[in-house]
This record gives C-alpha cells, structure tokens and sequence, in this order.
C-alpha cells in the first residue's frame, strides 16, 4: 500500500514539473484600445481597457475569444482580432534605465518609467533583453526591470 501511494506521488510530481516546463506565451494588444470582459462574449460585462502594445499572458484560447492576465494579475477575456503576434515588454520597475549593450557598466541609451511599452527585439539567457522605445531608441534593459517574458 505504501509502495502504490509513493508511485503516486512520483507520477504526480512528474506531471507537475511537465506542466511548469510549459512555456509561457504572451500577446501584445494591436487596437488602439481594446475591450477586456469577465466571459468570452461582447454580451459579457465589460472590464477596463487596454491600450495598443499592452503586453498579455495567453491563459486560454476559445472560439475567437483568449483568456489573459495582465501585469497586475488581473484575469480576463479579450477578442483574438486584438491581439497581434508583436511581442511587447512593459516596465515594472520605477525608472528603467535600458543600456547600449547588455552590461551595467554601458551607457545609457534612454530611460523608460513604469508601465511604458518596450518591444522585444532579442531575447537573451544574460539576465537582459533588447528592447525598441516607439520612437525608435534600442537598447537593453535587465529582465528584473519588465513584465512579459
């Protein structure tokens, strides 16, 4: 009996690792503003508002409609038709300071505050990210500094 309950244990923490090597998938917003509502419907009650670039966790997707999570943890419904495959960062940090190479000691390129929109150019296993301003500014920022990867 207790060699059956340790095997349960052993399948289950197996399947739980298997589900967190899933990767996370985010889409950013492509409307100028989008609606977020509390079930997969335009009957549905409407949330709040997301402006264009606003990066999102994909939860779920179902007939034309995607379940998301925003930086803040909030949860909820978007149509597909606004959302766009460009991937999109947005600061959490105060000021980020986004550099001209992936070193502390480079110069800085621009200064981005919280919730400002970055695109993601390049991803990286250093600990940053090359991101692009909407006015055309690259550079790199320490993922510690943004939300969306």
């Amino acid at each position: 009996m207790i060699r059956h309950a340790l095997v349960l244990l052993l399948v289950l923490a197996g399947m739980s690792l298997a589900q967190g090597a899933a990767a996370i998938e985010y889409r950013s917003v492509a409307a100028s503003v989008a609606i977020l509502y509390d079930a997969p419907s335009g009957e549905a009650k409407r949330l709040y508002l997301v402006k264009t670039g606003t990066p999102l966790e994909v939860l779920v997707k179902v007939d034309g409609w995607t379940k998301v999570r925003d930086v803040e943890g909030a949860i909820a419904w978007i149509e597909n038709r606004a959302l766009s495959m460009r991937r999109m960062v947005v600061v959490t940090a105060p000021m980020a300071e986004i550099r001209q190479s992936a070193n502390l000691d480079a110069a800085i390129v621009f200064q981005a505050g919280k919730w400002v929109a970055l695109e993601l150019l390049e991803s990286g296993s250093t600990g940053w990210v090359k991101v692009r301003h909407r006015d055309g500014a690259t550079g790199f920022v320490p993922i510690a500094q943004i939300w969306g990867l």
